[in-house]
């Protein structure tokens, strides 16, 4: 995986990397030491025992309390807003998906020791892309629906089950299967705390298996073009006045700059 320190910051060679390259790209310590205790802090206080008791965690499903969800962080904790809109995040998707990209999903997962990982996909809007006849004639890879952002919270190690991926397979609009044996070929997206990882959701990839003593922490972004339904409702739980206050980019990333669908008369287009 390429590393780009935020001093040799360059957004188009993150779209060369993302989409000619490996397909997977870490610009370590973009975020200070005091954003991450404070996200850590945060989300470990959503995921702990307590608050997963009688909560929306099914307590009696196992996945779900090895891998546990805090999702909408936009509606968590200004601390959120500020990170997922640091300026090399927002160049780096003008650059890859457009200027008026905005966010499918925005959650933190905390798998805990003993998860036994995932099988390996592709992400949204492409994460069913094994139902090929549902999707329109002739789709490919020649352009991207979808960039993924992983901020680091807990160290991303081998041994706590950093994401894996196999490099270049972001080429060609392909599902994985077992016959292409991805266990056989692959690397892991390793970082530090603080580090932002960015890759293309074409590329197949996997969380695997947290085989440490302690929790593993990220914040999960899903970036899309500015036509691509959002999986996650990003707008029903954000606190009253919250659209209001926000500054352009967030509004940006929450679907507010672009008009569509609407009532005829429909309004103009937005001037480049």
């Amino acid at each position: 995986m390429r590393t780009m320190s935020p001093a040799e910051f360059d957004a188009d060679a993150v779209v060369v990397e993302l989409l000619d390259g490996g397909g997977a790209l870490r610009i370590p310590g973009l975020f200070s030491d005091q954003q991450v205790a404070q996200a850590k802090a945060l989300i470990e206080s959503d995921t702990d025992e307590r608050a997963i008791t009688g909560s929306h965690f099914n307590t009696a499903d196992d996945d779900a309390l090895l891998q546990r969800r805090v999702w909408n962080l936009f509606a968590r904790d200004q601390v959120f807003v500020d990170m997922i809109s640091d300026p090399l995040i927002v160049a780096s998707m003008q650059a890859f998906l457009g200027t008026d990209f905005i966010v499918g999903s925005y959650c933190a997962s905390r798998t805990m020791p003993g998860f036994g990982g995932q099988e390996p996909h592709i992400d949204y809007p492409y994460w069913d892309f094994h139902r090929d006849r549902s999707f329109p004639a002739r789709i490919n890879s020649s352009f991207p629906l979808n960039c993924q952002g992983t901020i680091v919270i807990d160290p991303f190690t081998v041994e706590s089950g950093a994401t894996a991926y196999r490099p270049g397979t972001a080429s060609e609009l392909h599902y994985p299967t077992a016959d292409d044996r991805f266990f056989d070929d692959y690397q892991q997206m390793l970082g530090e705390p603080g580090d932002l990882i960015l890759f293309y959701g074409l590329t197949w990839h996997c969380a695997m298996p947290n085989r440490s003593e302690a929790g593993r922490i990220g914040l999960l972004i899903e970036f899309l073009p500015k036509f691509v339904t959002p999986i996650e409702d990003l707008l029903t739980d954000l606190p009253e006045g919250f659209l209001d206050r926000a500054d352009p980019v967030v509004r940006q990333m929450l679907g507010q700059s672009y008009p569509w669908p609407s009532q005829p008369p429909h309004p103009p287009l937005v001037e480049a």
